[in-house]
């Protein structure tokens, strides 16, 4: 993946050239087409998303939840709480993505210390919206 490119997704501000170096190094870019289905709910979580360019819905026991697009990121949780995934992610239309593994999400949390509070608050408000009403 270019470092460049990185600069251009907003969950990486506040990195280092350093650090986008290293985590360009370790990210994989995805061509993904219309209609693949990218994580089900139960499965095992292993990699962190980040929509580069395109959308995916988020989907939920048949519910619609939300709409993902540019610089939006998805996955984290399941990797963050050992937990399997807690929603399905489609594509709605072609998508690039970057995708780091576990392992990778996690030494990029400990050696941005920035990033990682970014993820931690991510999780918080998405843990609060998927919350059942009671």
């Amino acid at each position: 993946m270019d470092e460049a490119a990185l600069r251009e997704l907003h969950v990486f501000d506040g990195l280092s050239r350093k650090q986008r170096r290293l985590l360009a190094s370790r990210a994989d870019e995805l061509e993904i087409s219309p209609g693949k289905m990218l994580c089900s709910k139960g499965e095992t979580a292993h990699q962190f998303f980040v929509i580069e360019d395109g959308t995916a819905k988020v989907v939920r026991d048949g519910q619609y939840l939300d709409e993902l697009g540019p610089g939006d990121f998805f996955g984290e949780m399941g990797l963050l709480d050992n937990a399997p995934r807690n929603a399905d992610v489609v594509a709605q239309t072609p998508l690039r993505l970057m995708v780091l593994s576990g392992r990778a999400l996690r030494d990029l949390e400990r050696e941005a210390p920035g990033f990682a509070r970014k993820l931690s608050r991510s999780v918080e408000q998405r843990r609060r919206w998927l919350e059942p009403v009671s």
